[in-house]
């Protein structure tokens, strides 16, 4: 199914990638809750050779930028600075970029953190959830309530544990109604 362009970046399909725990959890102190190789991979798949999209504490967690993919920065912060990425200052800097892009169908993902998916939530055209069937509660990060009423799952694929991935996951793709 070819999702609608509904989000103001008419020009490209806008989504959201994230993990998120039965809370919807997703980091403690600017690092992720969980180390799970089948979702590391599912992020890898889905966004190589697409623009990511990610706030100045995610760029700083990973510490570099993801290989195969055009990386973007928003930050609020004008003296920062990084080696192989782009930058921007606010989402309407981010459409203008954007909208210079090569591919003009293409997927953009934004890839985190908190902030920034509470930023986008609305914006976004499709969402690519990992629901990991764990609560961690000494989380401090959180991924915006996603509401029923504007997001259709039209995809979902159930992982059991392995002796390389701690807890049940679901693989779940949302498109906005």
């Amino acid at each position: 199914m070819q999702s609608k362009r509904l989000s103001p970046y008419k020009h490209m399909i806008l989504s959201i990638i994230s993990a998120i725990g039965k809370n919807n959890e997703i980091g403690r102190k600017n690092a992720l809750l969980w180390d799970l190789p089948r979702d590391m991979k599912h992020f890898r798949e889905t966004t190589r050779d697409h623009t990511v999209i990610m706030g100045q504490k995610t760029f700083e967690s990973i510490g570099r930028p993801l290989p195969n993919r055009r990386n973007i920065v928003i930050t609020l912060n004008k003296d920062f600075r990084a080696e192989g990425i782009e930058i921007v200052y606010s989402p309407e800097e981010l459409n203008e970029l954007l909208k210079k892009s090569e591919n003009q169908n293409e997927e953009a993902f934004i890839i985190g953190g908190g902030q920034i998916y509470k930023l986008f939530i609305d914006k976004a055209d499709k969402l690519y959830i990992t629901h990991v069937d764990v609560e961690f509660p000494d989380a401090d990060t959180f991924f915006p309530i996603i509401d029923m009423t504007k997001w259709k799952k039209t995809k979902s694929e159930k992982y059991l544990t392995d002796p390389f991935n701690k807890y049940n996951l679901e693989f779940a793709v949302y498109e906005k109604k």
